[in-house]
């Protein structure tokens, strides 16, 4: 079912007054890739009036008053991507496409949408409970470098005037605040729960103290250290207490709440999702967002691959969660009775499609290392288990109904290449591509891929070797294409010179597939753009900041 975003369709299901209203910088698409959507059939699941708000107008009460005022708190994203990531380019252009607004038009959502909107909810409902959620809030819960502004900026918390901040995906952490201000009304409860972000003028009397906004806005070495720590204490298995002074109060960042575990990761998404755009916003033109993932199945959930410049091992954390076999199966068998479903399920996958099944015991039992899971090379520690998903997908390709199976998702090439059942994962995985097999390499140069802590660009092409042999094999046009990164820090002309041999040589063709780095709160790269050093050795990289360098670094791959 669709959750209520009028007032006509609360008085339709019989509802006096919303207990949560949830407000994204998106349209609102009911489904499960859309975090709006999980969260809110999650606390509905739970008993709870939930209503969602989408790509409000901030200039005006018109759409933030139109369902009410909410008994227990009003609950903030700016959307599935960080709203300045949404609304610029990699060369600080104004994007002329939103793929998560009706019609595809930009310029419906706000530069920092999370503070924005909150901004918007206190002034026309001052005393109800403001909560942020979301990637954006997330990754900007500590102070945090804006390369927007190209300075460090507060928390989102602090700027925001909202109450409290969630971290993580935080389906757990945002049911049991729901359950304390039902039975209390009482926020200072809900800062002992564990995922939670919250600020207090008193020093805390434990936990470990980052270096503070001053610190780190004077000294880039201060920003290197602070990002290191919250990247490696942040882990509910090691149940460390992180706070940062920011002026005269301090950020106080809780234990991260545990993961779902399997039979909780099932049961949230065999909710009942229309897998579809609410029709008020779909009145108003189609969203684009919705074509890739309609008929998609997350299996997997986490990624321990932890990539310099990647912010999922942040949001899902490292710690990998599979569903079962017959969850996954339940759900195809909904999305066949879908009315639009035509018969391709275009993925099953998540952050890393072949991570399903994977384990560690030294992960699972005492946190992440100090050292990275997959670089420089794989630890012994990890349990793969390919066969286990070509299986799966064999499972879902039996379904009647279903014709065709395909992983879209990212595939890290060089976990299949260590694997002992990787010959026979990458053969089978020709059947469940659709035309091109798309990996990312991201680069190919030696010293910037150990910095995106990346395999060696000899794995990719071994893996697009043996990948189109069996597609000759099997009589199939099959191919395997690469992503790229350039301006990444650790990237002269020299280096991009370098890639772009490589692609002449070596793939025989200009990959489209190329972007611009963009340092986004939250990543080691980051970290790397704006102090200049490799957090976790101290060495001294190069950085272009140069828009016009950057912009010929992508421009050079075509020449």
């Amino acid at each position: 079912m669709f959750l209520p975003t009028t007032s006509e369709e609360i008085k339709k299901l019989g509802w006096k007054q919303l207990d949560i209203i949830l407000i994204t910088g998106d349209a609102y698409v009911d489904h499960p890739s859309f975090g709006v959507a999980l969260i809110g059939h999650y606390l509905f699941s739970k008993g709870y009036k939930v209503g969602i708000i989408a790509q409000p107008d901030w200039n005006s009460d018109k759409d933030i008053k139109r369902l009410g005022r909410p008994k227990l708190f009003f609950g903030i994203t700016a959307g599935n991507v960080d709203s300045m990531v949404a609304n610029y380019t990699a060369s600080m252009k104004k994007r002329k496409i939103d793929d998560y607004t009706p019609g595809g038009t930009s310029g419906k959502r706000p530069d920092r949408a999370t503070i924005v909107y909150s901004n918007l909810v206190k002034r026309f409902f001052p005393n109800v409970p403001v909560i942020l959620g979301g990637l954006e809030a997330s990754l900007r819960r500590f102070a945090h470098y804006d390369w927007w502004v190209n300075r460090v900026r507060k928390s989102v918390l602090i700027d925001s005037k909202a109450d409290l901040l969630v971290y993580g995906m935080a389906e757990k952490t945002i049911l049991r605040i729901s359950q304390i201000l039902e039975k209390y009304a009482d926020l200072d409860r809900c800062k002992q729960l564990p995922g939670v972000v919250w600020w207090t003028s008193r020093k805390p009397e434990s936990g470990i103290e980052l270096p503070s906004f001053e610190e780190i806005s004077e000294d880039k070495i201060k920003y290197a250290e602070a990002v290191k720590l919250q990247l490696s204490s942040t882990d509910h298995l090691k149940n460390v207490v992180l706070y940062q002074k920011q002026d005269n109060r301090y950020i106080v960042q809780n234990p991260p709440e545990k993961p779902l575990d399997q039979t909780e990761l099932d049961n949230l998404y065999l909710m009942d999702f229309e897998r579809k755009t609410h029709p008020y916003y779909e009145s108003m033109g189609h969203v684009p967002a919705i074509e890739t993932v309609q008929f998609s199945i997350t299996s997997v959930r986490g990624c321990f691959g932890r990539c310099s410049f990647c912010a999922l091992s942040c949001h899902q954390t490292a710690h990998v969660v599979s569903r079962s076999d017959e969850s996954i199966i339940e759900e195809a068998r909904k999305i066949t009775r879908h009315p639009d479903f035509k018969g391709i399920i275009t993925d099953v996958g998540g952050p890393t499609a072949n991570m399903y099944g994977t384990s560690c015991n030294v992960r699972d039992s005492k946190g992440t290392c100090r050292k990275f899971c997959l670089h420089p090379e794989i630890c012994s520690s990890t349990q793969m288990n390919h066969a286990k998903y070509i299986d799966l997908l064999e499972k879902l390709r039996q379904i009647k109904g279903v014709r065709h199976v395909f992983v879209s998702s990212g595939i890290r090439h060089d976990l299949a290449l260590s694997d002992p059942e990787g010959e026979y994962f990458i053969k089978e995985l020709v059947n469940y591509t659709p035309g091109q097999l798309k990996l990312a390499p991201e680069h190919a140069h030696p010293y910037v891929l150990k910095l995106m802590r990346k395999p060696p660009v000899e794995l990719f092409l071994e893996f697009k070797r043996k990948f189109e042999k069996h597609a000759r094999h099997q009589g199939k046009n099959r191919y395997v294409i690469g992503y790229f990164i350039v301006a990444h820090p650790g990237e002269t002309l020299r280096e991009n010179n370098y890639l772009k041999n490589f692609i002449n040589e070596k793939l025989g063709y200009h990959p489209q597939q190329i972007q611009i780095f963009t340092p986004s709160p939250g990543t080691i790269s980051t970290a790397m753009y704006y102090s200049g050093i490799d957090p976790f050795t101290h060495e001294r990289i190069h950085v272009e900041k140069s828009l016009k360098v950057r912009n010929q670094m992508k421009k050079n791959l075509f020449k």
